[in-house]
């Protein structure tokens, strides 16, 4: 399913009421969720979930969500103040972030790296799909603001390159 279509799905719950969004085409479908707010829940507010006949590598087990970078770019709007100057990359789904393609392989890039427009900065894992985050400019790595494993939500702040 195209990117694309999920992102306007995430935008179509958000103006809506509805807690709950369910789309299938073939053999893929799409389940977005809210939580209701003043619910102590440990996971995301929005759930994302894709399914795929594809079989996907085992992933390992996320940690849980204490960074004190998530409490400074939690917000999106808030957030632009506090980071470093240069071009954010976003997460463009909720899921769990990955910087490396296995837990024993090195990261796909550090700070201070110099990367190419295109160039896979990290993963993030949606229901066992593992999907590519990709540089969109070319550059430095100046910032990784989120820790492999952590969870992630929608349009949250991951990567700054100057």
């Amino acid at each position: 399913m195209d990117l694309r279509k999920i992102k306007k799905l995430i935008d179509l719950l958000e103006e809506s009421n509805l807690a709950e969004i369910e789309i299938k085409e073939g053999e893929e479908s799409v389940r977005l969720s809210r939580i209701p707010t003043g619910v102590a829940v440990a996971a995301p507010a929005a759930a994302l979930e894709v399914r795929s006949p594809a079989p996907a590598a085992p992933a390992a087990a996320p940690m849980p969500m204490s960074s004190p970078t998530e409490s400074a770019t939690g917000g999106t709007a808030k957030a632009g103040a506090e980071l470093p100057p240069g071009h954010v990359v976003r997460a463009p789904m909720v899921g769990t972030f990955y910087a490396a393609p296995a837990p024993d392989k090195p990261a796909f890039v550090t700070v201070g790296q110099q990367v190419k427009a295109g160039e896979t900065l990290g993963i993030i894992e949606a229901m066992k799909m593992f999907n590519p985050i990709e540089a969109d400019v070319a550059g430095t790595v100046v910032a990784i603001l989120c820790e492999s494993g952590q969870p992630i939500e929608f349009d949250q702040p991951l990567f700054v390159i100057g």
